[in-house]
Parts: C-alpha cells; structure tokens; sequence
C-alpha cells in the first residue's frame, strides 16, 4: 500500500513538473506570437511550422552560450541565485488541487500532491522566498545595475504582497478556510468566488502582475534605465533559468487565480458530465477545463504586457501603497459587515 502510494504521487509530481516547464517553454513562443497578432506582424515562422520548434531553438541556444562569472562577483552567491529563482518557482504547485478524485481501475487518485490545510500561506511563503533568488543575484553580481535592479524588485514584491494578503482575507471571511482544495470545492458548479469577490479579485490580479514583476509593473528589469535589470552579468544556462522562473511564475499565478476565484476544475454543468464520463474521465474533464481557465489568464498577461506602458516608480509605489492597501481594507470591513448581516437575518 506504500509504496502504492510512493508510486502514485511520484507520477503527479513528474508529471506537473513536466507540465509546468512546457508551459513555460511555450510561454515564450505564445508570448511572441501575441506581441506578433497584436502589432500586425507573423511573429517567429522560421523553425518548424508556423515556428513551433522557435522554443527549444532557443534553449539549445542558451544551452551552448560560453558561461561567464563575472571576476569580481561573489562566485558562489551568483550561482545560487538563479537556482533559487527556479526551485521556489516550481514548488508553488504543490498545494494545487488538479482536479476531483478519480478512479483509476479500483484506487481512488488524489489529482493534488499534498493536501495541507493551510496550503493558501505555503502558496504566499513560496511566493515571497522567489524575491530572494532575484536580490542574491542582483547582489553577487557586484553591478550597481544588478542591485539597483534587485532592490527595485525587493521593495516591489514587499510593497504588493501586503495587498495581495489583504485581498486574501477577503476572500477567507468567505471561505472560512486556508485549504485549497476545501476553498475549491465550495465553488461547485457556478459558485465562483469572483462573483461574492469581485473587487478582492481585481486587486489580486493587478498584486499577481507586479509579484510577477511583469509588464506594467516590470521597473526591475526597465532596460531603458538598468541596461536589462538584475539579469545583466547572467549568460547561458543561468539566464535560462531565470526568464523560465518568470514565466513559470506566471503559470502559477495564474493557477492561483483560477483556484481560487474561477472555480478551478469547477464548472457550470458539471453533474451531468460527471454521469456521462464517469468517475476517471469526468475528473480528467474538470482537468482540462481548469488549464483552459489558466490559459486564458496567460493570454491576459500577455495582452496587457504589449497593450499598458510602464508605470514610472513613484506611481508604483503609489498605486500599491495609496490606492491598493486601502482599497483592501475597505473590502475586508465591507465583507465582514455584509457577512454578519446574512448571518444575522
């Protein structure tokens, strides 16, 4: 029976771990080819058809790029950085609900590998470790661009994170719980939580871009003031890991998002499908559903980077601490106070 199960949730691991890295990789492509539809252009059409392979042309050539440590750097700490970049990019999905239970011949399959009941602060802990891979780097690579632009990006996450909280409390009062899976399961059917939530979740979203540091809210990496950010000594493969940490962290916001506002693998019609498909491909079903959720938050990512200019700091910083932090806070005492009405009467 144990090793049954050691067997199980090795699959689900490797299995979400491969997903999250094609995403990834085609994260890159897709982003091109909206930034391509979006400014009347073809995009990449060069490797493979319609440039499908344009991806892994451009990890091979990261690949074979000379590796270069800059001599005055901190060698150790600028190797480190990049890799904790990555690793803490990664292990956000561990909490994620796939997907309902499903019976694969007589077992019943956890489509989650871990079930903790406070897996919503795991997801913020997470969140808040991937900062560090950016400032070590930043720092290590002994570039007073490097840490300008490292610093940028710590005070950011700090600054955005305290309204990506707030936010969440909202949405707890709600829920009554820090389980996401339990959070999922309560928006069976159409019981999404955008629509008890809706201005929780526009501040979560707009917290999710600056987190992510993405464009508006990319001043880490403002190429016209930091000649490319903290990345600027990195080549080859260390480079590769950090622009793949963005884009995986966009992947796991966008998970986060759709877990917990959209429902999830939760959908309208939902019963029927499951008499219809049964109990191991209804599962299967609800599964992909949530990654076309997730798909769509991607695109919106993207569509944003290429349609929004970026915001100067002071407006940043304004925006997050005037205008977010506030508006917060006025929703948690606005929810408490409809909550205890409803309950009352």
């Amino acid at each position: 029976m144990e090793i049954d199960f050691v067997i199980e949730k090795f699959i689900l691991v490797t299995a979400i771990f491969a997903i999250s890295l094609v995403i990834a990789m085609y994260s890159t492509y897709a982003e091109r080819k909206v930034a391509a539809f979006l400014q009347d252009r073809l995009g990449p059409d060069r490797a493979g058809p319609f440039g499908i392979l344009q991806p892994l042309a451009d990890g091979v050539k990261m690949f074979m790029k000379e590796e270069i440590i800059p001599a005055n750097s901190n060698k150790w700490l600028f190797m480190i950085g990049p890799g904790l970049a990555m690793l803490c990019a990664c292990i956000g999905t561990a909490v994620i609900p796939w997907g309902q239970d499903m019976m694969v011949g007589d077992r019943l399959v956890k489509l989650q590998v871990t079930d903790i009941n406070v897996g919503l602060l795991y997801i913020f802990g997470v969140i808040s470790l991937g900062v560090y891979g950016v400032m070590i780097g930043g720092w290590a690579s002994n570039n007073k661009y490097s840490l300008l632009s490292s610093i940028r990006a710590a005070s950011q996450n700090i600054s955005y994170e305290i309204g990506m909280g707030l936010s969440i409390i909202a949405l707890l009062l709600v829920t009554n719980s820090l389980s996401l899976r339990e959070i999922v399961a309560q928006q069976h059917g159409w019981q999404w939580n955008v629509l008890y939530q809706p201005v929780g979740f526009i501040i979560f979203m707009v917290c999710a871009f600056a987190e992510t540091n993405r464009a508006p809210f990319d001043l880490p990496e403002c190429e016209a003031e930091l000649n490319g950010g903290y990345t600027i000594e990195y080549s080859s493969m260390k480079l590769g890991f950090y622009l793949f940490a963005e884009y995986i962290n966009m992947f796991v916001s966008s998970t986060v998002m759709a877990a917990l506002y959209f429902g999830g693998y939760n959908y309208p019609g939902m019963d029927y499908m499951a008499t219809l498909l049964g109990p191991t491909w209804a599962p299967l079903f609800g599964t992909l559903i949530f990654f076309l959720k997730i798909f769509a938050f991607i695109f919106f990512f993207m569509w944003v980077r290429w349609t929004i200019p970026r915001f100067r700091y002071d407006q940043l910083m304004n925006l997050g601490w005037k205008g977010l932090i506030p508006l917060a806070i006025a929703n948690i005492i606005i929810t408490g106070i409809v909550i205890a009405i409803v309950n009352k009467f």
